[in-house]
């Protein structure tokens, strides 16, 4: 029989290593890979901008009752910003959520790092980098979902949408989307319909859908409601805090539009 003898320093490391491993490889509710758009058309204030819309949402009471109404209790979220084919960045690893203090600490994280994603949209790209991070985490989550936002549904280099979402979907990973229009003005910042190119390209799987931000005051409560879906598509039925009324293409609640 080996014998390992530690110092206290070292102990007090190696057991602190060891409840961090078992912390990420426990059982928990969901997976989720927050995608952010950080191509051209989205400027340094933007960027902050969106950010601060995560991290009001993420501290939400509703959100925070929405995961804590689960069978596990707990998330793992991790935030990426995404521009062209070379350009995906983590801005915060993967994170277990389990109540107010975790939460806030991963909305303290999100406000720091610099913006280091840039270019051209690459939303196949993207889909693939956020199913690569949910392959290689080590955490057993009972749902994994991808939620891309975006201004636009263009794809300018990298793999196609298509067979990205193909690769995603058929490996049991749902795609969900975050429509992001005009945020300065009324009007909408492409001449096709941004949900239905979201809901005919991008999502994908059982209880996909997609939520519209219409513009800088609507952002925030988009995603407040976005993240209450997806958290409490496992403890159904929803909650007062989410009017599934529109849960039905081309139809509006309040300046969201949900696709499913």
């Amino acid at each position: 029989m080996v014998h390992l003898k530690l110092s206290v320093p070292t102990a007090v490391l190696f057991g602190f290593l060891l409840s961090g491993l078992a912390a990420i490889a426990e059982e928990l509710d969901l997976e989720l890979v927050l995608l952010a758009d950080a191509t051209g058309s989205i400027d340094e204030a933007e960027i902050r901008f969106q950010r601060q819309g995560y991290a009001t949402a993420i501290t939400d009471p509703a959100v925070l009752s929405a995961i804590a109404s689960n069978i596990y209790g707990k998330i793992a979220v991790t935030y990426v910003e995404w521009g062209s084919v070379n350009s995906q960045d983590v801005v915060v690893d993967w994170t277990i959520i389990d109540g107010p203090a975790s939460a806030q600490g991963f909305a303290q994280a999100l406000m720091t790092p610099p913006r280091r994603a840039f270019g051209r949209n690459a939303i196949g790209a993207a889909l693939l980098k956020g199913k690569a991070l949910i392959d290689t985490n080590g955490i057993t989550g009972l749902r994994r979902v991808i939620d891309l936002s975006a201004d636009s549904a263009n794809n300018w280099n990298g793999p196609s949408i298509f067979e990205a979402r193909e690769t995603v979907v058929n490996s049991g990973i749902v795609i969900n989307g975050l429509a992001v229009l005009c945020r300065h003005c009324s009007g909408r910042p492409v001449s096709y319909d941004l949900e239905e190119r979201f809901a005919r390209d991008i999502i994908g799987g059982p209880g996909a859908f997609v939520v519209t931000a219409d513009n800088a005051n609507t952002f925030s409560d988009a995603v407040r409601k976005k993240l209450i879906l997806e958290i409490a598509e496992g403890s159904k039925p929803f909650g007062p805090e989410v009017d599934t009324v529109g849960l039905q293409p081309a139809q509006s609640n309040g300046g969201l539009s949900l696709l499913r």
